[in-house]
């Protein structure tokens, strides 16, 4: 019996009793096979990608909108009242009166997105922050956080870009200078450490009362109170951002890129802190849904388990 096998391959034998050829003859199969998947899967990807923008842009459109009009309400309330020819800020003292007036105004700016048609579509999220920590509690998939937090830069970025544009020098005057969010005269660990409280505070709040089915409704009120209260309280500590976008918006216009890091890392840190304290705990919750206000008719595009 022969002990050998020959296969042509462009006019040559190979040998199958050679160690080396049999190997070869099982890797270029194997390695084909490989290739293909990865094909497959890159198309896969693609696929997924194109498909979650053609079903969802509105969605991601109105993420961007809102952290627009944010930015527009921020830069604007803040040449109000510090702009030193406002009038406002003429009759307005300096210090907590004056944060406390910027609080209530952009806490009501926040309230006024979360119950606007638009953030009962999309979950007013308006924050790369939120939008992370909900795609961690497996309530927004993989895409969908991709294009919502995407959107939230570009919205933050085209906010700022339309004020100046409205308001002219008054917005890059040094009493308003973008609305800029830096650490106070505490240095970067406070701002660091209360950036991560105030964010860790504000997620648990939103967890709890959206996920507890006799106030979830108001959760968007709770959420602008916080605001309100951080503004008034803790910007002197960290400029009060909570929001990576946001604060990425202001450095843009205003070319200040001290200590940015603190606001991309401090805000997701205690959030997602938030998370695990929320899914660990004894009750061991998990979030309905990852809209602020879900009593509408608007679609859903989360996993979502909330029910009127």
């Amino acid at each position: 019996m022969v002990g050998a096998f020959d296969y042509s391959h462009e006019g040559q034998a190979m040998d199958l009793t050679n160690r080396n050829n049999i190997r070869v003859s099982f890797t270029l199969p194997n390695q084909m096979m490989a290739a293909a998947q990865r094909n497959e899967q890159e198309e896969s990807v693609a696929q997924g990608l194109v498909q979650t923008f053609k079903q969802h842009w509105p969605e991601f459109a109105m993420e961007a909108a809102e952290l627009g009009l944010f930015m527009i309400s921020a830069c604007t309330f803040t040449v109000l009242l510090f702009h030193p020819r406002s009038v406002i800020a003429s009759i307005v003292p300096d210090g907590i009166l004056k944060r406390m007036l910027m609080g209530v105004a952009m806490g009501s700016t926040a309230i006024s997105i979360i119950f606007s048609p638009l953030g009962k579509r999309s979950g007013a999220h308006f924050n790369p922050s939120v939008t992370l920590t909900y795609f961690r509690l497996g309530k927004v998939r993989a895409w969908d956080a991709f294009f919502y937090i995407v959107a939230q830069f570009i919205g933050s970025c085209v906010g700022v870009v339309i004020v100046t544009s409205l308001l002219g020098s008054a917005v890059a005057n040094p009493a308003v200078n973008y609305a800029v969010t830096v650490p106070g005269p505490g240095g970067r660990l406070p701002a660091f450490v209360a950036e991560v409280l105030i964010s860790f505070v504000l997620m648990s709040v939103v967890l709890r009362v959206s996920s507890t089915r006799s106030i979830s409704r108001w959760t968007g009120l709770f959420a602008g109170a916080l605001v309100a209260t951080y503004i008034t309280l803790e910007s002197p500590i960290s400029g009060m951002s909570m929001n990576p976008a946001r604060t990425l918006a202001s450095a843009f216009g205003a070319s200040v890129w001290m200590s940015l890091w603190i606001y991309f890392v401090a805000p997701p840190l205690g959030m997602l802190l938030a998370a695990e304290v929320f899914t660990r705990g004894k009750a061991r919750r998990t979030p309905m849904c990852a809209k602020f206000h879900h009593h509408n008719n608007h679609r859903c595009i989360f996993r979502c388990n909330f029910e009127l």
